[in-house]
């Protein structure tokens, strides 16, 4: 785990160097101390991935290397109980940290999140970057944990708000992503970022009382013409991201009574289409495929 003597974003330090390379250089730049050990088969993974990123940051942030078997005394003080863990500091304190091996999307927000303020936006956008890729990756809780720092550095960032609500979706959090957008400033509610995480909000709650899917086809089996047991469906697929599904059966109920219950199947299909955005290819072929049912 050499490192080059020229690098002066990553080096390596002992304990006698501490204070002057963690705790007076972080106020200055963040600061991530790596603590590890040769022996250590995970940190031979995570070491070189967090300098790679650090190195990508390109300046913003800085990583320190330490050794805990030559410096067991630090790592009694700092209570390091295993290995890897990894410690950011900022302002001469700790900060935020992890224990353990981590993926490329994790250790990207876990430095997004550290060089988001005073960088004129650059990283913010690179916070919500890392944060929507956590998200994606299924990493809801870390990418709840960006969104909020985002926040909290520009408390109206409807991309933070719309990420932090979806993220407690995805959590199954229901009743906190409908605080989050409480949170919305009153001049953006009808936003198309809002409106869409607005109408996943709706459809979460919904299908908390929509039932089981298999119990649902079983009452359709039975009685194909049961349009609420197909909306209900419509709900209960959504829930378990089946959306193309539960398009198709918003879509067969529009078509088999398109009045029934004042027009319900298509509000809901309406609803549905729109908490994926404007952008989804899913939503534009579930939109073509509405229109032409309209016009026959």
């Amino acid at each position: 785990m050499e490192l080059n003597a020229t690098n002066d974003l990553v080096k390596d330090i002992s304990e006698a160097q501490f204070e002057v390379d963690v705790i007076e250089a972080s106020k200055e730049l963040p600061v991530i101390v790596d603590f590890w050990a040769p022996w250590c088969g995970p940190c031979k993974s995570l070491g070189p991935a967090l300098e790679a990123a650090v190195q990508k940051a390109g300046g913003k942030v800085k990583m320190v290397k330490i050794n805990v078997d030559e410096n067991q005394g630090l790592a009694g003080q700092l209570r390091i109980q295993s290995i890897p863990t990894v410690y950011a500091f900022k302002d001469g304190k700790p900060v935020d940290g992890f224990q353990g091996a981590q993926g490329p999307a994790e250790i990207d927000a876990f430095i997004a999140r550290l060089t988001i303020e005073g960088d004129e936006g650059a990283g913010m956008d690179e916070a919500l970057e890392a944060a929507e890729q956590m998200l994606e990756a299924g990493e809801a809780h870390d990418a709840a944990e960006t969104f909020t720092a985002i926040i909290g550095e520009e408390e109206g960032n409807l991309k933070a708000l719309s990420g932090l609500i979806r993220s407690y979706l995805a959590l199954g959090e229901v009743a906190r992503a409908r605080e989050v957008l409480a949170l919305v400033p009153e001049g953006s509610k009808d936003d198309a970022v809002i409106a869409a995480v607005r109408a996943q909000i709706e459809l979460a709650e919904a299908a908390a009382d929509a039932g089981e899917v298999g119990d649902l086809r079983a009452s359709l089996q039975a009685n194909p013409d049961d349009h609420q047991s197909r909306l209900d469906l419509a709900l209960a697929l959504t829930a378990k991201g089946e959306t193309e599904a539960a398009i198709d059966e918003l879509l067969e109920a529009f078509k088999r009574d398109r009045e029934w219950n004042d027009g319900a199947a298509k509000a809901q299909l309406l609803k549905l289409l729109e908490s994926l955005g404007a952008q989804s290819e899913l939503a534009q072929k579930g939109r073509r495929k509405l229109t032409s049912m309209i016009f026959v």
